[in-house]
């Protein structure tokens, strides 16, 4: 079936999908134990395949939405995302809208669960983080009938409005930089590999400029947890040991960038005459290390600020939305002291 755009799906839709009356449908998804098994898988097959989530708003506000935005995230122990969730809240203190904030770990299926319980509210809108989801997830983000605006990244194609930056071309241009000032034994160290797409994506451009320049990645090192610093610290320790000709190192991020270049100098290496350093984020807390660090603004503040006008601009209009699909930052290069000039 195809259901009109910007309409939020009913306990209808579930019932002609499925075959059974609505009341059924409103049974199984109330969990009532008066329902066959067989029943029960169908009608949850169903809802799930069309995106359909329960409305937990009772009564007469059933018809109403509330004047909650949902902000979907893969971590707040990750520097970057406090940053936006700032700009969001900023955006938002004076409109009447509140974020209210899931977390996913990076996985598709938590994130599935935080969407499907925070749809379930009816919020005004969602901003969430990446372009990748689960099938369920998109389906639900597509039949939620609210602006959805997905940020950080727009390699690729928006269920509605994307704001962010190519990390693709963020990964070249590290890269092309990097060539530029002359460095030939390079290495990544990265980290949530593959579960981070937008570092994957960063690492997919920076080799291909590597490629392009006929030169190849030398070795290369990931992780999935832990301390960043720590771990920076660790893989950088490791890499030098299996390539000790290595004379730049690109890392994922900017803490374990931070881990890396605290490793070189209590070793007396040379940074950046010997090994380069180069991270990405450009995280201000770091600005207190011996040497800054090589990194890239990931224009953090100005995709939150501008998913959030989208969302305010789209709660209050009547008519067809008129933003553009993709909305595109430009980050930009601080060299640092770990990059040759």
């Amino acid at each position: 079936m195809t259901t009109p755009p910007n309409r939020p799906l009913t306990l209808r839709d579930v019932s002609d999908a499925s075959g059974v009356s609505e009341m059924t449908v409103s049974r199984v998804l109330r969990n009532r134990g008066d329902v066959s098994d067989a029943t029960r898988q169908k009608v949850l097959q169903a809802a799930k395949r069309l995106g359909y989530v329960p409305n937990k708003i009772a009564g007469a506000l059933a018809s109403q939405r509330v004047n909650l935005v949902a902000v979907i995230i893969p971590s707040m122990s990750n520097m970057v995302f406090p940053e936006v969730m700032t700009a969001i809240s900023r955006t938002l203190e004076d409109s009447g809208l509140q974020p209210v904030v899931g977390i996913t770990d990076y996985l598709p299926e938590k994130e599935e669960k935080v969407l499907y319980e925070m749809l379930s509210w009816r919020p005004s809108g969602v901003i969430i983080a990446g372009l990748e989801h689960s099938d369920a997830s998109r389906a639900m983000l597509k039949a939620s009938g609210i602006p959805v605006v997905e940020i950080m990244d727009v390699d690729g194609q928006p269920i509605d409005t994307m704001v962010g930056i190519s990390h693709r071309k963020a990964g070249r241009m590290m890269g092309e930089a990097i060539i530029e000032a002359g460095y030939k034994r390079i290495a990544f160290l990265g980290t949530k590999m593959p579960l981070d797409h937008r570092a994957r994506k960063r690492f997919e451009g920076f080799t291909q400029a590597l490629a392009k320049a006929g030169i190849e990645i030398a070795d290369q090192e990931f992780y999935s947890g832990g301390s960043a610093l720590l771990k920076g610290r660790e893989m950088t320790e490791a890499v030098l040991r299996r390539t000790p000709d290595l004379d730049f190192i690109y890392f994922s991020n900017d803490m374990i960038g931070a881990g890396g270049l605290l490793y070189l100098l209590e070793k007396g290496i040379d940074v950046p005459g010997q090994v380069g350093l180069a991270g990405f984020n450009g995280v201000e807390l770091l600005q207190g290390l011996p040497k800054r660090l090589a990194t890239m603004d990931a224009c953090r503040l100005e995709i939150g600020q501008k998913a959030a006008e989208i969302i305010l601009r789209r709660s209050s209009e009547t008519e067809t939305p008129t933003d553009p699909r993709k909305i595109e930052m430009t980050p930009m290069i601080s060299p640092g002291d770990t990059l040759k000039r």
